[in-house]
C-alpha cells in the first residue's frame, strides 16, 4: 500500500471540505446581513405560541418581556404539556386577557410533547400570522415584534422565517456550537434552487408563517412523532415550495438555553445522534466526517488548525459569543464528538430522556 498516495488524498479531501465550509459560511453571512426590515402597511394580528413543560422559570422571563410589547395587535397561547413544576401556576398568575393558558396531561400516543403542544396551541390561534417561540426565549425590547413582523413581511412571499436567535446560557462551549452548525452546514443563499428537501430546515427556537400557509400544510400533525421536529418540518415546508429563510433576529430574540454545561449536555443528547442521521450507518458516517475534519485535521497540518480557529471565530462573532469561547473552539469540537458518540449510545439503549420523560425515536 503506497502510504503517502493516501495521506496525500486525505490531505487533498480535508482542504477540500475546508474549502466548502469557508464558502459556505461566507456565502451564508453575506446572504444573513443583507436582510432588511420592510414597512407595516397594517397591523395584522399575530398569535406567539409557545409550548411549556416544566418551564417555571422561564415563563417569569418571557411572558412580562411579551406584555411589554408596543405592538398593538397579538395573542399569546401558551400550551402546559403535563409540568409537574409550578409552570401552571405562574401561568395563571399573569392577568392579561392578551395570554391564554391551556392545561394538558401530556401527549397522547404517537406524538412527542412539544409537537403536540404546538400543534393544540394552532387549533386556538386566531393571528394572521403564527409566530412559534420556545419558552426559553425572551423578546428584547418593546419594539421587538414589531421589527420581527418587518423581518417577515420583507421576505418573499413563498418563505417562512427562521430566526438566527441570541444564545443567552450556560455550557458555551457546547451552545455556541449551534450557530457554527447552522452556518456552516447548510447554503442557507441558493437553498430555493436547490432540488433537494435536505437543504430545508428550521431553528424550531423562533420562527414565523403566515397562518393559512401553516393550516394549508399543518406541519406539527404531519410529524406528530418526530423529536427533531424542527428541521423535519423546515424539510417539509421545502417539499412544498415554501422556502425556510435565516433571518438575524439577534437583536429581538434571546434564548436562554441551559444553565450550566452538564445541562447542556443533557438537552443535545437528546438530539446529537438524530442531527447526524438518526440511524446507525449514516450517523457512523457522519461521525467520521466530522472527527476528521475538526478533530484530526489539526495534526495532519498547521493550517487545518488555523482554518477551525478561524471559522469558529467566525460564526462565534457572528453569534456575539465571547473571544474565550472561541480560544477553546478544539475542546468545542473534542466535546461535540464525545457528545455526539454518547447520544448514540443512549438512543441505541432506548435511554433518551429530558424534563422527566422518556424520548423515543422507535
Amino acid at each position: 500500500m503506497d502510504y503517502a498516495l493516501l495521506d496525500a488524498a486525505l490531505i487533498s479531501g480535508l482542504a477540500l471540505i475546508h474549502v466548502i465550509l469557508w464558502c459556505t459560511v461566507i456565502g451564508n453571512l453575506a446572504y444573513l446581513y443583507r436582510h432588511s426590515p420592510s414597512s407595516l402597511p397594517s397591523s395584522p394580528s399575530v398569535s406567539i405560541l409557545i409550548p411549556a413543560r416544566n418551564e417555571a422559570k422561564n415563563l417569569q422571563r418571557l411572558l412580562p418581556s411579551l406584555l411589554q410589547q408596543s405592538y398593538p395587535n397579538w395573542e399569546v397561547i401558551v400550551y402546559d404539556d403535563g409540568s409537574t413544576d409550578d409552570t401552571w401556576s405562574v401561568l395563571q398568575s399573569f392577568d392579561s386577557n392578551r395570554i391564554r393558558a391551556i392545561r394538558g396531561d401530556g401527549p397522547p400516543p404517537g406524538w412527542v410533547g412539544k409537537v403536540h403542544a404546538l400543534y393544540q396551541a394552532t387549533r386556538h390561534a386566531s393571528g394572521d400570522y403564527y409566530l412559534f417561540l420556545d419558552a426559553d426565549a425572551e423578546l428584547s425590547d418593546e419594539d421587538a415584534l414589531t421589527r420581527l413582523l418587518q423581518q417577515y413581511v420583507g421576505l418573499p412571499d413563498d418563505s417562512v422565517l427562521t430566526g438566527l436567535t441570541q444564545l443567552r446560557s450556560g455550557g458555551q462551549l457546547l451552545t455556541s456550537l449551534v450557530p457554527n452548525v447552522i452556518l456552516t452546514s447548510l447554503p442557507w443563499p441558493v437553498s430555493r434552487w436547490i432540488p433537494l428537501n435536505a437543504v430545508g430546515a428550521l431553528n424550531g427556537q423562533c420562527w414565523m408563517v403566515d397562518a393559512d400557509t401553516y393550516h394549508d400544510l399543518e406541519p406539527h400533525e404531519h410529524h406528530a412523532d418526530k423529536v427533531l421536529e424542527d428541521v423535519e418540518i423546515g424539510r417539509y415546508f421545502k417539499e412544498h415550495d415554501i422556502i425556510p429563510e435565516l433571518v438575524d433576529v439577534q437583536d429581538e430574540v434571546h434564548i436562554h438555553m441551559y444553565d450550566d454545561f452538564f445541562e447542556a449536555w443533557e438537552g443535545f443528547r437528546k438530539n446529537a445522534y438524530l442531527i447526524m442521521g438518526g440511524h446507525p450507518l449514516p450517523f457512523a458516517l457522519f461521525f467520521i466526517l466530522f472527527a476528521l475534519t475538526f478533530v484530526l485535521a489539526p495534526f495532519v497540518s498547521f493550517g487545518f488548525l488555523l482554518s477551525i480557529y478561524g471559522l469558529k471565530l467566525t460564526t462565534d462573532r457572528a453569534a456575539r459569543f465571547s473571544p474565550g469561547i472561541t480560544l477553546l473552539a478544539p475542546l468545542s469540537y473534542v466535546l461535540a464528538s464525545a457528545l455526539q458518540f454518547d447520544s448514540a449510545l443512549h438512543h441505541w439503549r432506548d435511554r433518551v430522556a429530558w424534563k422527566g420523560r422518556r424520548v423515543s425515536t422507535s
